[in-house]
């Protein structure tokens, strides 16, 4: 996976206003099995198995490698405990934030914060814990 970064004034990698804060993004799974069809179901996308990397289970996002765009997983490992506290991570729930809450009740999900107007050049947010017990933010501009 490649990603995207800037050169810092000794020409090292860093952040910066043309690089992704964000490289990667963890979602911790108990059951990886269960949590994908979550996933899968809530966002009408297949996920792409990984495979296992230093003890654990990985499912990735949907990214094309080259796009240099961020993306992320389902981790399953013993260092991976789902939560409802802690970072947030808000995935893309474009084009309709409305389309996917709809789907998280019937997935197993339990959406915590409905549809909400940021503002209206930001859009619209929302919150929801999945299957394996994690608060997850959306985002999308409608």
């Amino acid at each position: 996976m490649h990603y995207i970064s800037g050169l810092n004034h000794q020409n090292k990698l860093t952040m910066d206003t043309n690089s992704n804060a964000l490289n990667w993004f963890e979602i911790p799974a108990t059951d990886i099995v269960r949590a994908q069809k979550f996933y899968e179901t809530v966002f009408a996308v297949s996920m792409h198995n990984m495979g296992e990397m230093m003890g654990m289970k990985m499912l990735a996002f949907p990214v094309d490698p080259a796009s240099g765009k961020v993306s992320g997983g389902l981790v399953q490992s013993q260092t991976h405990t789902p939560a409802q506290n802690g970072s947030v991570i808000y995935l893309n729930a474009n084009p309709s934030i409305q389309q996917v809450i709809d789907r998280i009740e019937p997935a197993g999900g339990k959406v915590v914060m409905p549809r909400t107007q940021i503002s209206p050049e930001v859009g619209y947010m929302a919150f929801f814990v999945d299957t394996e017990g994690n608060r997850v933010g959306l985002h999308a501009q409608n």
